[in-house]
């Protein structure tokens, strides 16, 4: 069965490795990008099969989330599945940020990890509440992080954050479940993306690596799968989990 799958902050990174993947199962993509329509437009050309298409919106405004959302369903004709990827992660050390810095990221790394996702997943779960096909099958699922649990020293709000996302979903999962929707997580450990090169690459590197026994950091690839099996193959019986992602560097 090919799903229509909305995947936001596709454009790069995690998000990528997930459109990339789910394609590969024979389903057809809604490639969000924040800003850079091109660089979306990139992994678009790039997936296997057809019918995908490129959305675009800061998933931290409102009104932009319901124009993401209409555009997605207009596109693919509907939406079976959100991913909510999208995501920032500012440093903001509570010793060395001034008070008005403090606010600024606080207020934006909740509006685009946690109040973006929660718009989101309210505006899928009302199409999927009232699409003709019904509810049944829907699944909404979210890239969390294992920051939630250990904590995030130099970005507090990116592990506030995350642990809301954690916390939203499982509510949903609750909420959700007399409709056939499956609301569930990833969360990833330290991930080798563009941006996380610059850490890996530099004098920490070894020592973030080292946090796994495996001794290396994941792929963009394997937090995909580990997505891509949550939004289509998982059992529903797995609604509400969250799943540890993290090569073993977090254990709860």
């Amino acid at each position: 069965m090919t799903l229509s799958i909305l995947v936001t902050g596709a454009s790069r990174g995690i998000g990528a490795a997930i459109a990339r993947e789910l394609a590969g199962r024979g389903h057809r993509i809604a490639v969000h990008a924040g800003r850079d329509a091109a660089a979306a437009q990139g992994v678009l050309a790039d997936l296997p099969g057809s019918g995908h298409a490129v959305v675009v919106g800061d998933v931290g405004d409102p009104e932009a989330c319901r124009g993401i959302v209409d555009a997605a369903v207009q596109d693919l004709g509907g939406i079976d599945v959100l991913v909510n990827n999208a995501g920032i992660f500012e440093a903001h050390p509570i010793a060395s940020t001034s008070y008005e810095d403090w606010q600024h990221a606080w207020r934006r790394t909740l509006d685009v990890n946690l109040m973006g996702p929660a718009n989101l997943a309210w505006l899928v779960a009302r199409h999927l509440l009232h699409r003709e096909a019904g509810p049944e099958g829907g699944r909404l699922v979210s890239v969390g992080s294992r920051g939630a649990y250990r904590g995030e020293p130099v970005n507090p709000a990116y592990g506030a954050s995350k642990a809301a996302l954690h916390s939203m979903t499982q509510s949903l999962a609750v909420a959700l479940a007399p409709h056939g929707i499956l609301a569930a997580a990833v969360a990833p450990g330290f991930v080798e993306t563009d941006m996380g090169r610059t850490v890996l690459d530099g004098p920490g590197g070894d020592a973030v690596r080292a946090q796994s026994p495996f001794n290396r950091v994941a792929t963009p690839e394997e937090i995909a799968r580990a997505v891509a099996w949550l939004a289509t193959d998982a059992p529903v019986w797995v609604s509400g989990t969250v799943v540890d992602a993290n090569g073993a560097s977090y254990l709860r």
